[in-house]
C-alpha cells in the first residue's frame, strides 16, 4: 500500500478545516495510508524586519529538513508558487508514477506562511503549485487532500461527486 505523509508548518486550529481534513484523511484510507506531520510554526513578531522574517523562513524549513532526513527513501514533493501546475487527471498520473516506477512513499511538503528557504527548496526537483494565488496554509492542506483523494478515484475508475 502506498504511503503518504504530510510535512507542513503550523496547525489546522478552525474546526471546520479539520473536520474537512478528517473527512478526506479517512476517504483516502481506503487507497493508502496518510499521515499528516505537523511542525511547530515560528511566531513572527509585529513589524518585523525582512531579516527576521528571513530567519523564521530558515527555521521553518530546518525543521521541514531535519523530519526528511528521517525518510530518506522517500518521493519528496514541495508545494511552492515555483512549482508546476497540473490539472486533477495530471496530478493522478503522476502520483501513480511515482508510486509505481519510483517509491512507494511520498511525501508533500507545506511550509510555513513566509515559504521555504532556499537550502529546502534545493532539497527536491519535484515542485507542485496549486495555484499563482496567494492562499492560507491551513486551507491549502484542505485543497492537497482533496487533489490525492480525487486522485485515487481517477487512477481507480471511479466517479467523483463532490
Amino acid at each position: 500500500m502506498l504511503n503518504i505523509k504530510i510535512l507542513c508548518i503550523g496547525k489546522i486550529r478552525e474546526k471546520s478545516l479539520k473536520d474537512l481534513c478528517d473527512e478526506y484523511s479517512k476517504r483516502i484510507s481506503k487507497y493508502a495510508k496518510l499521515e499528516i506531520i505537523e511542525l511547530d510554526d515560528e511566531k513572527i513578531p509585529n513589524n518585523s524586519s525582512e531579516a527576521i522574517e528571513n530567519q523564521v523562513k530558515i527555521t521553518e524549513s530546518n525543521k521541514i529538513i531535519d523530519r526528511l532526513n528521517k525518510y530518506p527513501n522517500s518521493h519528496i514533493i514541495l508545494l511552492t508558487l515555483d512549482g508546476k501546475e497540473l490539472n486533477s487527471i495530471e496530478f493522478s498520473k503522476e502520483i501513480e508514477n511515482i508510486s509505481t516506477y519510483s517509491s512507494s512513499n511520498i511525501i508533500f511538503v507545506i511550509g510555513g506562511s513566509l515559504g521555504m528557504s532556499q537550502e529546502l527548496l534545493n532539497y527536491s526537483k519535484n515542485k507542485l503549485c496549486f495555484s499563482k494565488m496567494t492562499f492560507p496554509h491551513q486551507l491549502i492542506r484542505v485543497f492537497l487532500l482533496e487533489q490525492i483523494f480525487r486522485a485515487f478515484k481517477i487512477i481507480n475508475n471511479e466517479t467523483y461527486h463532490k
